[in-house]
């Protein structure tokens, strides 16, 4: 800063920022925010992942409780016969409606009409109830069809991919009636539901097709995810087909265990451990740490 003398008078000449060091400011600031945004994001998604394994444990909750209501756990559809095929056509009442009332959904399961079945016009109100414990938060709006409002969460029907019905190995499958005592494997090492895709072209979660239901053959990934070691297609509509879990969490899923708890389960979990984890009476030991999966 330089001193100048007028007369009687001293003026101070101020200096200004140069456009150089203005283009530098700007420079770190950009490089600050970069570096931040990385961050923001893994907290946001990390939110989302916690709020995903609350919808999850409210959902397992609720199983236990219509268990201890009726000594016997949902049925994973009510339907008169089987196989279930994908289709509008059928009662086709998945678990979900089963236990509403255990979510403080009593009102919605009032106003279902569980003999005239899912698709029928009546019930049409209550299957586009969009409630909230039933959607993951990283899954977005997508899942929602103009009659049909779908679930990020099912059951497993199976360990292995096989259409649904009276004979699968799961926990929740076509007219089931289990208790926790034919839950053979333990309850702490059987998985009871977990996360799905849904893109829109689903039945919606009172339909208890593969809307609901899925198997623990493999790990479906949502469009532009690398696949991984146990990977599956999407269960096409009208088929007999189920199809596995997945999610929009980076690197896994989350999964609830018969005995309540909720596990982070990585997509690259090895084949056969996923498989024996589906099943609930194969009488295999499991090995590795739970912790790592």
């Amino acid at each position: 800063m330089k001193t100048m003398r007028i007369g009687s008078r001293t003026h101070q000449m101020k200096r200004g920022f140069t456009l150089v060091e203005l283009l530098v400011v700007i420079a770190i600031i950009g490089i600050l925010v970069g570096l931040l945004l990385p961050a923001v994001q893994a907290a946001r998604e990390a939110a989302r992942r916690c709020s995903c394994s609350n919808n999850i444990s409210q959902l397992a909750l609720a199983i236990h409780n219509h268990e201890f209501h009726y000594e016997r756990l949902p049925s994973g559809v009510i339907n008169p016969t089987g196989p279930i095929r994908n289709e509008p056509v059928g009662q086709h009442v998945s678990w979900l409606v089963s236990i509403l009332p255990y979510m403080e959904q009593t009102s919605i399961y009032r106003n279902f009409d569980i003999k005239a079945g899912t698709y029928a016009e009546s019930n049409l109100p209550v299957r586009m109830q969009h409630i909230t414990f039933f959607q993951c938060p990283s899954s977005g709006d997508v899942s929602n069809t103009k009659d049909f409002a779908a679930t990020s969460y099912v059951g497993c029907h199976n360990s292995k991919e096989a259409p649904i019905d009276t004979e699968n190995n799961g926990i929740l499958f076509l007219n089931s009636r289990l208790r926790f005592s034919d839950i053979t494997d333990g309850t702490t090492q059987t998985i009871l539901l977990g996360e799905v895709l849904n893109q829109g072209s689903e039945l919606g979660w009172a339909s208890g097709t593969s809307s609901s239901l899925r198997n623990t053959e493999a790990f479906e990934l949502p469009p532009n995810r690398s696949v991984p070691a146990i990977a599956s297609p999407k269960a096409a509509l009208g088929s007999l087909s189920v199809g596995g879990f997945g999610s929009y969490h980076t690197g896994g899923a989350s999964f609830a265990f018969a005995d309540g708890s909720v596990q982070f389960v990585s997509s690259t979990i090895d084949k056969e451990l996923y498989g024996n984890l589906g099943n609930r009476h194969d009488g295999q030991m499991l090995f590795g740490d739970k912790n790592g999966w």
